[in-house]
């Protein structure tokens, strides 16, 4: 598999960066992550930094080879971090369990593979266009579904960034998993959060994703969101993976089998401090531990 991958994240005029994405790579698998922490709930950081790291980690031991079933594999994984995130508020003594949306995908054998929970996206570009993108599971967009609401509202409606479905919540969360999809040398994908998307349109997406190799495109995306959606904004990050031969092209074939490659999107701010509470990476480690068990427990 031959393809070039860029991620980059912006604060914005938040005061912390609440957002986590990575990608990991075998020789035979992509996976793809991103997930942002929800401001209205404490520690929303922590929740997206305990998703990504626990998928990731997950990933680097069963990834070796194909993953037999990578759909259901997304589906499982995402439930066993809802599940974690409540342990974590049992064993870190907190009000409430934190929250976080995510996304995530998986490239096998020239298919995609994708599962999300709340508002933040993925995108399937080929040949210049837009042709895929995941629908959120917001308060707009079930208006929008149910007839309640034209599309060219949704934009500025006062409840555009809530969102009914995520992980952490007291109920349990709604996994959406896409059909497979079929793809090609060329096709682009892209994973971002709502401070992404919320500033650009589909066809300026695909515009500008198409204007340059993912390293240059993916900041100047992040750039123009932010300039955008202005001091209403949000954290905004993605991730852009083009299939093929292309600039900074990555070959999974030169890796050694068994081999698993992991970039984690590096925070410059110290934003491990939260409102009340601080989580080691050994605390989050030990959350990771429990998860790991109880997948190990699971599969008996």
């Amino acid at each position: 598999m031959k393809f070039s991958i860029y991620q980059s994240s912006r604060k914005g005029p938040r005061a912390h960066n609440q957002d986590r994405l990575a990608y990991a790579y075998s020789r035979d698998a992509v996976l793809l992550v991103l997930a942002d922490g929800m401001g209205g709930h404490r520690h929303g950081e922590v929740a997206a930094r305990l998703a990504v790291k626990t998928l990731t980690e997950d990933f680097k031991k069963r990834a070796a080879d194909l993953l037999p079933h990578p759909g259901r594999y997304l589906m499982e994984q995402i439930q066993l971090i809802h599940q974690a995130l409540h342990q974590l508020k049992h064993s870190q003594h907190l009000l409430e369990a934190p929250c976080t949306t995510i996304v995530a995908a998986i490239i096998q054998q020239h298919r995609l593979y994708t599962a999300h929970v709340g508002d933040s996206r993925l995108y399937h570009f080929r040949s210049g266009r837009s042709i895929y993108h995941t629908e959120d599971h917001s308060v707009v967009q079930k208006l929008f579904r149910q007839g309640l609401l034209h599309r060219d509202e949704m934009a500025h409606h006062p409840d555009r960034h809530k969102i009914y479905n995520c992980l952490g919540s007291a109920h349990a969360p709604k996994i959406e998993l896409t059909p497979p999809r079929k793809l090609m040398d060329g096709d682009i994908l892209l994973l971002c959060s709502d401070g992404l998307w919320s500033g650009l349109g589909d066809q300026q997406m695909a515009e500008m994703i198409y204007q340059h190799p993912v390293d240059i495109a993916i900041p100047r995306m992040l750039e123009t969101a932010e300039e955008q959606n202005g001091s209403e904004g949000d954290n905004a990050s993605a991730i852009g993976l083009r299939l093929g031969q292309a600039e900074l092209m990555l070959s999974s074939h030169d890796m050694a089998m068994g081999a698993i490659t992991t970039i984690l999107n590096p925070v410059t701010e110290n934003s491990a401090q939260t409102e009340d509470v601080e989580l080691s990476e050994a605390q989050l480690d030990l959350a990771i531990a429990e998860i790991q068990a109880a997948i190990a427990k699971s599969r008996r």
